[in-house]
């Protein structure tokens, strides 16, 4: 394991996704699934999200379409909250959603615009 990848890709996804959700995601890794909270901490959000080429919030916009259009979806709540950390607005969460009807049909927008209604019902951030 590169220790400046793993460093690097901590600082990075504690940035986005928060210091408590990374520690929770830690703290719940035994001997089996520790070497690939460590990989993916280092490869993705070190090698990939370390890489200062892209900002942060570009690399989220771009997250949600990707994991939109996979129809990861409890990757997508994930990156949605990481998102608005970054600096993603709430309009822009709306726009992405639509791109994702678009060229990943309405049935996946429809799911990605409820899990976005949720996360952003959470912040506080839509008015109900």
């Amino acid at each position: 394991m590169d220790n400046n990848l793993l460093e690097k890709g901590l600082e990075k996804r504690k940035a986005t996704l928060g210091e408590e959700y990374v520690k929770k995601s830690y703290d719940a890794a035994d001997d089996f699934s520790r070497p690939l909270q460590e990989a993916m901490t280092a490869w993705c959000w070190g090698f990939g999200w370390g890489d200062e080429t892209i900002d942060a919030k570009t690399r989220s916009m771009m997250n949600l379409a990707m994991l939109g259009a996979l129809g990861k979806l409890h990757e997508w709540e994930t990156h949605c909250k990481g998102a608005l950390n970054n600096g993603v607005s709430v309009e822009e969460i709306r726009a992405i959603v639509h791109v994702i009807g678009i060229y990943c049909g309405v049935p996946q927008s429809l799911e990605c615009m409820r899990v976005a209604r949720k996360v952003l019902s959470e912040k506080g951030l839509l008015e109900e």
